[in-house]
């Protein structure tokens, strides 16, 4: 399967245009979806868009999580409401007009519907081959399974993770800055009262490391509240169970087959000539 990171590939589209015309951002969003299904269908099959809900619940767990974004959205003279209208219109007619799944629930974002179909994978002895199409970082850690690839849109080129289990443990020792996410050492308000973080030096990591690796004194040191802390936010595997069941639910009750006779008259009725002389390459 391709499992698409839709909100990724559709901000590249309102980026690179530099300004929010629905018509063009349509246009490149569809003809990327179109490039890629090319590129990867015949090993991969499927292709599932992933996108992100809104009340994300880490945000429940951790007030501050994203919250510099959002501070740093309020401060800009960006339209940020009008490209979210324009992505979520999009979003909607590609799964009302294409034959790919479209996984958009309360409270999950991209990250938790990416790691639970790949999870799914993993059931029964059904190790299909998945290629996630995103440039997000976060989902190196899911290639700890074998059938599982990245290609980045903004690298255009595979992403490789050599050794994706310590790297995601020392990305919970060490935070996401982009995410609100402080290091082990510092607490929850560090970002968004914008003070600097407590230094984690890397032989303190190291030797941090060791103790969770021989199982010393890992409850009983100071910072294993912030660890845990940032192992939820930050370890794909802990997505709620009810969140899993209901992507897992809401995608095996799609079938988006139905719709691969309405793409033609679909992209008739938005005049995008360029796109209807290529319209086999999305079904």
């Amino acid at each position: 399967m391709i499992i698409v990171d839709y909100s990724g590939i559709c901000l590249a589209s309102i980026i690179v245009n530099k300004e929010l015309n629905e018509g063009m951002v349509r246009h490149m969003t569809l003809n990327t979806l179109r490039m890629y299904y090319q590129k990867f269908k015949q090993d991969y099959g499927e292709m599932i868009l992933a996108c992100d809900g809104m009340n994300n619940w880490r945000r429940d767990y951790f007030p501050e999580y994203k919250a510099n974004r959002k501070k740093n959205r309020d401060a800009s003279d960006f339209d940020w409401n009008e490209a979210f209208r324009i992505m979520h219109l999009i979003k909607d007619e590609i799964r009302e007009n294409f034959p790919y799944k479209v996984i958009h629930l309360e409270g999950c974002e991209a990250d938790d519907v990416i790691a639970t179909l790949v999870e799914r994978t993993q059931e029964f002895g059904n190790l299909e081959d998945v290629m996630i199409v995103s440039s997000d970082g976060d989902f190196k850690q899911l290639q700890k399974y074998d059938n599982v690839k990245q290609f980045s849109p903004l690298k255009k080129a595979q992403v490789v993770d050599e050794n994706p289990r310590l790297n995601l443990l020392i990305k919970i020792l060490k935070g996401d800055s982009g995410d609100g996410v402080p290091n082990v050492l510092s607490d929850d308000k560090t970002f968004v009262e914008s003070r600097r973080q407590t230094p984690l030096s890397k032989k303190k990591m190291d030797a941090i490391i060791q103790d969770i690796d021989e199982g010393e004194l890992l409850y009983a040191a100071s910072w294993y509240r912030n660890y845990c802390r940032n192992k939820v936010l930050i370890d794909l595997t802990e997505t709620p169970i009810d969140l899993k069941k209901e992507i897992i639910n809401n995608f095996e009750e799609q079938d988006p087959w139905k719709n691969k006779g309405k793409v033609f008259p679909y992209l008739v009725s938005k005049k995008m000539n360029q796109l209807i002389e290529s319209v086999q390459e999305f079904i």
